[in-house]
């Protein structure tokens, strides 16, 4: 049976995600992000599933994880986040006060909270904080979590659906130890990867060059400052394409003649959300 590894507890987004992509995979959680890269990196069969960026809220704040354990993408899943109000069975909403979740989860739910005068309570992920109010068992606190957050801690769904926008997706990625890639054919595909650019001026421009020339497009560019400095950048990025595609090939060779550092993180199936 194959491992998968996530961050929080039982009823997590990461959870219901990881039961989505392999319901028959033996599903553990960790109590940190740094958790799951440590597991996957010492154990080569086990893949971990981390959420990377949340269509509205953004970045999750992983990729420093990324960057120091280099572990390789196996596919990216995007997941509809459906966002629910979890109370003590039999309690309404006008008996709430206070309400407790993720950072994110409470960012993505602000009107709802506002409209409703609750106070607000930061804790580390959705499910433990489900799990938190199905233990102390009082009516004035609640929970924003997964609907199976509620069938896991025996809470009561008070309102579905409670976040701003419908159309949030959360995009997460499978992750491993070992090296796999799918074979160049005519499916859409990303391939992801890190770099570091040698220092000199205008080396991000320079080394650009060679997607704009060979034509090939990058959805995402990131840059993040490497441990203990502000003067030294790496920068995550992806790209449409195979890296067998020679277009794709003639682009990361160009910016390899740039860079200090340069790893593939992986090349993967694009998920058929990117063309909703």
């Amino acid at each position: 049976m194959s491992k998968i590894f996530f961050q929080g507890t039982f009823g997590a987004y990461s959870h219901l995600a990881a039961l989505t992509i392999d319901p028959k995979a033996e599903i553990i959680p960790c109590k940190t992000f740094d958790d799951c890269f440590s597991n996957a990196s010492k154990d080569p069969s086990s893949k971990i599933i981390i959420p990377e960026s949340n269509r509205i809220t953004g970045n999750i704040g992983i990729e420093y994880l990324i960057f120091e354990y280099r572990l390789n993408i196996y596919s990216e899943y995007f997941h509809k986040i459906e966002h629910n109000l979890l109370g003590i069975p039999g309690v309404k909403i006008s008996e709430i006060k206070d309400v407790y979740s993720h950072g994110q989860a409470l960012s993505q739910c602000s009107n709802f909270i506002k409209e409703n005068n609750f106070i607000e309570h930061v804790r580390a992920d959705t499910a433990g904080s489900a799990e938190m109010v199905s233990k102390i068992k009082d009516k004035t606190k609640a929970a924003i979590a997964s609907s199976l957050s509620a069938q896991t801690y025996s809470l009561e769904i008070i309102k579905k659906n409670i976040e701003n926008e419908k159309g949030n997706l959360t995009r997460f990625l499978v992750m491993g130890k070992n090296i796999l890639q799918p074979e160049f054919g005519k499916k859409k595909y990303i391939t992801s990867f890190l770099f570091k650019l040698k220092s000199k001026p205008a080396a991000l421009y320079q080394s650009l060059g060679g997607f704009a020339i060979n034509g090939v497009n990058l959805t995402k560019l990131q840059s993040y400052p490497e441990k203990n400095s502000f003067d030294s950048f790496f920068f995550l990025c992806d790209l449409d394409g195979h890296i067998e595609d020679p277009k794709v090939q003639k682009s990361l060779e160009e910016l390899g003649l740039h860079c200090e550092d340069f790893h593939v993180l992986g090349v993967f199936e694009a998920d058929k959300h990117r063309e909703i």
